[in-house]
């Protein structure tokens, strides 16, 4: 709520420097913010309709809802932030349209680059902090995460900092040629940024949606830690699925002892449930299904890789 409404007033005060100075690309860049604001909204929604308790119509809880909004958030941003720069950057250069007082535009930009620049440490922070947990590299973590919000709010802070050096150098060539043209090709490449940026998080919610695994390193550990049961022979089928940004359904076809009663399997199979929970507490639903298989045949390098 707080990076919505900041962003919401830096959307308004690029609005009047660009208006001030008649340049597309501040323009551009009142846009961008203003998409972040509803992208932030979008991302509100997103987590509060992700945190819904399951019922009899959603017994796996509601937790896909996140990326639906997430990925709605993502359209916005190409929609209302990427297609209007890009038109309007094309219109700048065909009329040549004429830039005025530059004054305002750069301190509005330095004043955005400042708040921009604090909210994208703070978010590097805790990618780093999170890659450092799972023994990742950050931009492993940022492909495979299925937070949105996280991912969301990196990416969209890193293009609204390179944003703002666009649309400063454009500024700046504007005003030592005289040519507008440089400021229309400043909101151009401001709107291909948001385009790369709506394009990936579309992708990556799209992916979610559809019913992603988990990573391959957590489905080998997975498949490891039911083959430690004393009276597992083999997991021939492991299936893993993202059921929302902190919930794992985890489905196996495990293959017991043959001379065990049904009584050491139960037990077996609460086990190996307390286990993945003890070590992955994101594992919310765990199914096995003793079956037939062939010892030391077992499910493993699946997931994302």
């Amino acid at each position: 709520m707080v990076a919505g409404l900041a962003n919401l007033a830096i959307a308004v005060a690029k609005l009047f420097a660009g208006l001030v100075a008649g340049s597309a690309a501040m323009v551009s860049e009142s846009a961008h913010s203003f998409a972040d604001t509803i992208t932030e909204v979008f991302l509100f929604v997103a987590l509060r309709r992700g945190a819904t308790p399951a019922d009899e119509e959603h017994p796996f809880g509601y937790g896909k809802e996140s990326f639906v909004w997430a990925f709605i958030a993502a359209v916005f941003t190409f929609v209302g932030g990427a297609g209007f720069s890009i038109y309007h950057g094309i219109e700048t250069i065909v009329r040549g349209e004429q830039t005025g007082e530059f004054l305002w535009s750069y301190l509005v930009l330095a004043v955005s680059f400042v708040a921009e620049g604090t909210s994208f440490l703070r978010a590097r922070r805790q990618v780093a902090g999170a890659s450092r947990r799972w023994g990742v590299s950050p931009s492993r973590f940022l492909r495979l995460t299925p937070d949105t919000t996280v991912k969301a709010v990196y990416f969209e802070d890193s293009a609204a900092l390179i944003g703002l050096i666009l649309a400063g150098a454009g500024l700046a060539l504007t005003e030592v040629t005289g040519n507008g043209m440089w400021d229309g090709i400043a909101s151009i490449a401001i709107g291909l940024l948001l385009f790369a940026v709506a394009a990936i998080l579309a992708q990556s919610n799209a992916s979610l949606l559809v019913g992603r695994a988990v990573p391959r390193r957590v489905h080998n550990q997975i498949a490891a830690d039911l083959n430690s049961i004393p009276i597992v022979v083999a997991v021939p089928t492991l299936l893993t699925m993202q059921l929302g940004p902190g919930d794992v359904l985890v489905a196996a076809k495990v293959d017991f002892q043959d001379d065990v009663s049904g009584g050491e399997i139960e037990e077996a199979s609460d086990e190996a449930e307390r286990r993945l929970r003890a070590r992955y507490p994101g594992i919310r639903y765990v199914f096995l299904d003793p079956t037939r298989g062939t010892a030391g045949r077992n499910h493993v390098d699946g997931g994302v890789e």
